[in-house]
């Protein structure tokens, strides 16, 4: 009988060390950009981290608001692990309405908003005068793929990539997504959220954002085209 009680005491006690050990180091969710997947990813660094998962999009539902999104998007979140958030441009705003209901044990987003009132007045013009809304899905994304060397030229860094992400969507997909930025409501957000911005992004200029963190010549696109900063910030987080 006392030998058995030795084995389990030694049982558990390893059993608590696997538990201990797995929760020194978060699963690590990445979050994607509208326009993106996980090749968005490439440049980072996130070294002795096994449990990299990518979150994917699904098509939103009609009429489906940022809130609704998150919701669905949350499926593919463990949560009885710890975990960890970090999300690009559209992924940086469903993480932010994540932390509504979950508790990560970071939030980074890069090249974001955390609020509708980051967002830049061509989006928040629409929510009034809704153009968007005669604008057919396939036309939206063809002028998603004219615009965006245009209004983000740091994209040419990695040209062939972004091109072939975005070719990657799907056309309704990128009109309700759009939809849902447009009609974000969201007025305040956790103060807890790290935030990481470039001084030349374009698509959500820093004028309108209060970030955590700036990076000088920084564009949208900086994850992948500029890395080294960003990996820097990352690591003090991480390493935490």
């Amino acid at each position: 009988m006392i030998i058995k009680g030795y084995i389990l005491i030694i049982f558990f006690s390893l059993c608590s060390f696997n538990i201990s050990f797995s929760q020194d180091k978060p699963i690590i969710y990445l979050f994607p950009g509208q326009g993106s997947d996980e090749r968005l990813f490439d440049s980072l660094e996130f070294e002795n981290y096994s449990e990299i998962v990518h979150i994917h999009y699904p098509i939103p539902e009609k009429g489906s608001s940022l809130a609704d999104y998150a919701k669905r998007i949350s499926k593919q979140i463990d949560t009885s692990q710890y975990f960890i958030f970090i999300g690009v441009s559209l992924g940086g705003m469903i993480i932010t309405e994540l932390n509504d209901f979950l508790k990560p044990k970071e939030s980074i987003i890069i090249s974001s908003a955390k609020s509708r009132s980051e967002l830049p007045f061509r989006y928040r013009f629409q929510k009034v005068i809704p153009l968007y809304k005669i604008v057919p899905p396939k036309l939206m994304l063809a002028g998603a793929k004219f615009l965006q060397p245009i209004v983000e030229p740091d994209r040419n860094t990695n040209k062939e990539t972004f091109k072939s992400m975005l070719s990657s969507k799907d056309p309704l997909y990128m009109k309700r997504t759009v939809a849902m930025i447009i009609n974000w409501d969201r007025e305040i957000a956790n103060e807890n959220i790290i935030h990481i911005h470039g001084t030349k992004d374009h698509t959500i200029p820093i004028r309108n954002v209060e970030p955590t963190h700036i990076i000088e010549n920084g564009s949208h696109m900086m994850t992948l085209t500029q890395p080294s900063p960003i990996n820097k910030i990352l690591l003090d987080y991480l390493n935490e």
